[in-house]
């Protein structure tokens, strides 16, 4: 036992002293999860019903719709999944370096050729076999054509979004909007895809920026009136469950003595926002 347990201070002091080190830190959890900016997201099922076909490039916005009853398990695949369509961009600088203005555009001509092959396996559905054509046309696309790989980035988050890759699909959506940080599609899937991971203040960050860049967008006007009670909802829960684990905490603690959580009453100042606890017999 610490030399403050075993200090002449009596009991309901002593346990007072306990249960106000245990949750010292409290104040600064709980405004942490109050003063968070709102998550806005979209839920599944929620929005558009079909996956659009991302032949479309230039089009201003496009969901991909999210399973309602989505495999429980979808993050944990996209962990352990071996990433064989990953992109190695430092290769492929190395690799142009001897290319001449002429082979370059070859290539160009030639991804330009796979993401018409992945756009058509996406139409049938063939989801894997899209992003593998997809994959080819980054390997080979000079990294000088910024907006084709944009578009072949998107296009491919389609389809993993369509195969419930969601960790994937944030990947390439992320690299898209590196290369073209207007683009609304990209944006679109993003925010989607984060939601279904619940990344909910990443989903948020990306609805705002499509209001940024498009005020008029009816999805993202929607998305911010409809979702603050749903993240407000979740905000309590989690306080909820970490009032519930320090309870847990300092009953073990205060069992010693006799006392329980229930002999304190934390009360929140209504100005401050901080918590102080009282003791009662």
């Amino acid at each position: 036992m610490s030399e403050r347990l075993k200090s002449t201070l009596s009991p309901e002091e002593d346990s007072a002293k306990v249960i106000e080190d245990l949750t010292k830190d409290l104040e600064f959890r709980l405004n942490t999860d109050t003063n968070n900016d709102a998550h806005f997201v979209i839920n599944p099922g929620s929005s558009a019903e079909n996956i659009p076909p991302p032949v479309s490039d230039n089009e201003q916005f496009s969901d991909v719709p999210l399973d309602e009853d989505l495999d429980k398990d979808f993050t944990e695949r996209d962990k352990t999944e071996s990433d064989t369509d990953s992109i190695d961009e430092e290769s492929l600088k190395d690799a142009e370096l001897d290319l001449t203005d002429d082979q370059k555009q070859e290539r160009k001509l030639i991804a330009e050729e796979l993401k018409v092959v992945g756009n058509e396996a996406f139409r049938v559905k063939d989801y894997e076999r899209s992003v593998e054509k997809y994959t080819e046309g980054l390997r080979i696309c000079p990294l000088q054509f910024t907006q084709l790989r944009a578009f072949l980035y998107c296009n491919r988050s389609a389809a993993r979004m369509s195969l419930q890759k969601y960790t994937k699909a944030v990947k390439d959506c992320t690299k898209a909007i590196e290369l073209d940080d207007k683009y609304l599609k990209a944006y679109s899937r993003r925010a989607i895809s984060y939601e279904a991971l619940d990344k909910l203040d990443e989903s948020l960050a990306d609805f705002k920026k499509i209001l940024e860049l498009d005020p008029s967008h009816k999805e993202a006007q929607k998305a911010v009136i409809r979702l603050p009670p749903l993240i407000e909802e979740k905000n309590e829960k989690l306080k909820t469950e970490m009032l519930g684990k320090l309870k847990d905490l300092g009953n073990m603690l205060l069992k010693p003595f006799g006392l329980s959580t229930n002999n304190f009453q934390l009360e929140q100042d209504p100005e401050s926002k901080g918590y102080k606890i009282n003791f009662k017999q």
